[in-house]
């Protein structure tokens, strides 16, 4: 269903916009659209970073499966404010942004993500965005200079409403949310009058599939009906120096979060053009909800711009069931050791296998390796390997299948209708249910295997070789399937097993390789061990 602009009510200083139901399969198009958010780089990347880009790479590469259409991936990283200065130290601030900024990057390349474009917001075009759209409000009337007085976080660089702090026995407060010290503080800012597109936010949210998933639409609901009161969206240059100058006010940096949230613009070409708005999903981790799906829809309401399609919001990451946290030395660096251990590849696969939009995920390393081992190097990796095996296959060829085999009908029926199960598991972010299904047809696979006993047959039967033509289709569709998820082991098995670029498409699963050929095919010859078994220990 498309998005409907509403032309019929048009004031002077916002656009309304009819809610309808937006699912990722009618989001598909030649410009799908799709973001991180920009990683803050006050530390250097971990688990949660890498998680966040994967949900968003594996959601683009879904849909250039579905839709054979360019999709554009945007990611970057944030880096202006307080926090950032004061971890920078001694070191030029510019420096240490370059040097944290370029880790975000190696650890990206190192894990597949195939972003289109990586913002950062010291860049020039990013700056001269930034005051364009300050420009935008002004021109509107929606920026004016006041008073403001609450309690401010400073490690969260945000002002925190009364309602969400906690007194705690020694009277100092804290932020209800963080956990991180509050204190009141009173200057005069420039106020963004998010007042005004009230109505406006409130029809957006109307539509409950613009945040997924729905309890986190509920809890921004939730938040919405405590109370609009108008944003800060400056601080002092002399507290915050390190940002960028409000238009004609030095005295005054733009807000770190209003700066950063304009990436988005930013790499769509704002100021100058806009071929690619609105975004289609914004990718987010619940710690930052609140900005994305109030401050940031209202902003571009505001500026007479379109609020994103949807919001997908997913949890947070533990680790051997605790929080991670510098403070528990339990941060976990994905370009590091943990890389080496478990592969690139494989800690993909586990962090899609594992992590759930609703609910907090568990990183072990002892599940890690299980979980390789049982089902990459297990069900995957030992399927190929038994029917490209030279003892059973000395030609390495896919034979013609004729059905017709005790129990083949069960895993025929199980690869018809994997596509379609997964599709919409795919559509709802829910990768872990997708590969759950891609098991269940892979323990088939395996079951079916073993119980026609090939080994006992004599090699040119038309029996071994519809045993081997099944079992290599079932590779084939598995192997299309997975793509969004382990790109890279599903290029080398889709090479195996000569199946051609342009045929891995979800639209090749509509019919098997049987349907459209009943010539006997080649497979490459080189011997390929798709995923090594990983050593005894953790």
């Amino acid at each position: 269903m498309e998005r409907v602009l509403q032309k019929l009510v048009h004031s002077s200083r916002m656009l309304h916009f009819l809610p309808k139901r937006r699912c990722l399969s009618n989001l598909s198009n030649k410009n799908f659209f799709i973001t991180t958010p920009i990683f803050y780089v006050n530390a250097s990347p971990h688990l949660g970073h890498l998680y966040t880009s994967l949900v968003a790479d594996a959601a683009q590469r879904f849909q250039h499966l579905v839709s054979k259409s360019p999709s554009f991936l945007s990611t970057g990283t944030d880096e202006h404010g307080s926090k950032v200065q004061k971890a920078a130290g001694k070191i030029d601030t510019q420096l240490y942004c370059d040097q944290i900024s370029n880790q975000y990057v190696e650890m990206l390349e190192m894990y597949g993500v195939d972003f289109s474009k990586f913002v950062r917001t010291t860049s020039t075009e990013h700056k001269r965005a930034v005051q364009a759209f300050w420009k935008k409000l002004e021109g509107k009337n929606l920026i004016y200079t006041g008073d403001y007085s609450g309690w401010y976080c400073e490690a969260d660089e945000a002002f925190v409403p009364e309602t969400r702090t906690e007194k705690l026995s020694d009277g100092a407060r804290i932020s209800s949310e963080s956990g991180r010290p509050v204190e009141w503080t009173s200057e005069q800012n420039f106020l963004f009058k998010i007042s005004a597109v009230k109505d406006d936010l409130l029809h957006w949210l109307k539509d409950k599939h613009v945040i997924q998933p729905r309890k986190f639409h509920d809890l921004v609901q939730l938040w919405v009906g405590e109370g609009f009161h108008d944003v800060s969206i400056t601080r002092p240059s002399h507290r915050v120096p390190w940002g960028i100058p409000v238009p004609d006010h030095p005295g005054h940096s733009i807000y770190v979060w209003m700066d950063a949230l304009i990436n988005y613009l930013t790499v769509a070409g704002f100021p100058d053009t806009l071929q690619k708005w609105p975004v289609d999903v914004h990718v987010i981790g619940k710690d930052i909800l609140r900005f994305h799906a109030i401050l940031w829809p209202s902003l571009l309401i505001a500026a007479g711009l379109e609020p994103p399609k949807q919001i997908h919001c997913h949890s947070h990451w533990k680790v051997d069931s605790e929080k991670m946290s510098k403070s528990r030395g339990n941060v976990i660096d994905p370009r590091g050791e943990i890389r080496l251990k478990f592969t690139a590849e494989g800690l993909r696969y586990f962090l899609l296998r594992e992590g759930t939009n609703h609910s907090d995920a568990n990183f072990s390393e002892t599940k890690v390796f299980n979980i390789l081992n049982a089902e990459l190097a297990g069900k995957l990796g030992n399927l190929l390997n038994r029917c490209t095996g030279k003892s059973l296959n000395p030609k390495q060829v896919w034979p013609v299948y004729v059905s017709g085999l005790v129990g083949d009908q069960y895993l025929v029926e199980a690869l018809r209708e994997l596509p379609d199960k997964t599709k919409q598991h795919y559509e709802d972010f829910n990768f872990y249910k997708a590969v759950d299904e891609v098991i269940l047809v892979l323990q088939e696979a395996n079951k079916f295997f073993e119980d026609q006993k090939p080994w006992t047959l004599q090699r040119d039967s038309a029996e071994m070789h519809s045993i081997l033509s099944l079992t290599l289709e079932t590779l084939r569709v598995v192997g299309i399937v997975l793509q969004p998820v382990i790109p890279k082991l599903t290029g080398q098995l889709l090479e195996k097993l000569d199946v051609p670029l342009e045929n891995r498409y979800w639209a090749d699963l509509k019919t098997f390789v049987w349907d459209k050929t009943s010539a006997e095919k080649t497979l490459q010859s080189q011997k390929l061990t798709l995923f090594p078994r990983l050593g005894d220990g953790k």
